[in-house]
């Protein structure tokens, strides 16, 4: 090739001119690729948010799993409940109530006292449980058929025996002549009885068939 040919190929008005952007095309490049990297940054956050989701719903599975192990080893560590005692409730084969009163005769406004006993009179040598409290074994005074007076209308602790051979249980009761009505008041609010001829009995509440000998009184 010649040299004036080398020169021709080389001169710089034989290239391609460069192609000069606008201003506005410029700012149209900027933008799009300041959308292009917002649009990137916000997969990426996506791809990380749903990781550490992941990550955390993992870690609860195993938290769970883990605490069901535990329960499971601590329910096998719990001993087994004892078992209860097989003493029997006593019954009226096995008991003896009787009633007696320091007197026969009280005045209107008065108070009569009565001891209250309850024995053991079993046919075999084995114990028996009773609940000698105030509303277990009742105390009731009566004027002929009409109830005038009960232990047991307000509640009372329980009083859990156990019952063996020859046992004897004496507790005093008294009641001051006056009448209970079907809810629990303070005695000193009670209405005061009439002059009259009463009679008063044990009886166990859950065994009807426990009854003491009936004592009479006479209020005047």
């Amino acid at each position: 090739m010649s040299s004036s040919s080398q020169r021709t190929s080389n001169n710089p008005r034989n290239r391609r001119p460069r192609r000069k952007l606008s201003k506005r095309q410029r700012q149209i490049y900027r933008r799009r690729r300041i959308v292009a990297l917002i649009a990137l940054i916000v997969v990426l956050a996506l791809i990380a948010f749903c990781m550490y989701s992941l990550g955390r719903g993992m870690m609860a599975i195993d938290a769970s799993i883990r605490h069901d192990d535990q329960m499971a080893l601590t329910r096998s560590a719990v001993p087994t409940p004892m078992q209860q005692s097989k003493v029997k409730d006593c019954t009226a084969s096995d008991i003896d109530l009787s009633l007696q009163s320091d007197s026969r005769t009280v005045a209107v406004g008065g108070s009569m006292k009565f001891t209250a006993t309850i024995k053991y009179v079993p046919k075999g040598k084995s114990s028996c449980l009773i609940d000698a409290a105030d509303d277990s074994r009742v105390l009731t005074i009566k004027s002929g058929s009409d109830t005038v007076w009960r232990s047991d209308v307000c509640d009372v602790d329980s009083r859990q025996l156990l019952l063996a051979v020859g046992d004897t249980d004496t507790q005093t009761m008294t009641w001051n002549t006056n009448r209970t009505g079907s809810s629990c008041a303070e005695d000193s609010t009670l209405p005061k009885v009439e002059a009259g001829t009463y009679t008063a009995q044990l009886s166990m509440k859950d065994h009807p068939k426990i009854v003491s000998n009936k004592v009479t009184i006479s209020v005047g």
